[in-house]
């Protein structure tokens, strides 16, 4: 059972970052395709960002430009760098991952909640 368990949220003042951390009990470098979604009260599960083994990235357009998700390999670690946050951006992020390139994340962790608010 691979468990992933994140860290980092909070409350931040609009304009502000936060780095939210995901790590792996089993080394990532099996988990081809990484990444954070993020549900807002009311709303559907959105994806944020996802990140392959071979290090692809991709952004939801929400978020381009402001947010950076990077993994480490050797730490079985991913992360995403939130800057310039916004109210909407509010939300409980999750991680997850899946062990092929396409498909429906597998796993996922608890979520963790972040608060944009002045």
């Amino acid at each position: 059972q691979v468990q992933l368990v994140e860290s980092g949220g909070g409350l931040v003042q609009p304009g502000g970052s936060l780095r939210l951390s995901c790590s792996a009990s089993i080394s990532i470098s099996r988990i081809v395709v990484m990444g954070w979604y993020r549900q807002a009260p009311g709303d559907q599960r959105a994806l944020v960002a996802t990140v392959t083994v071979g290090d692809s990235r991709r952004y939801a357009d929400a978020v381009k430009g402001r947010f950076t998700i990077s993994r480490d390999n050797a730490k079985n670690t991913i992360y995403l760098q939130m800057n310039s946050l916004k109210p909407e951006d509010t939300a409980i992020y999750y991680c997850s991952g899946r062990r092929n390139y396409i498909g429906d994340m597998e796993y996922w962790a608890n979520g963790t909640l972040v608060t944009v608010s002045s």
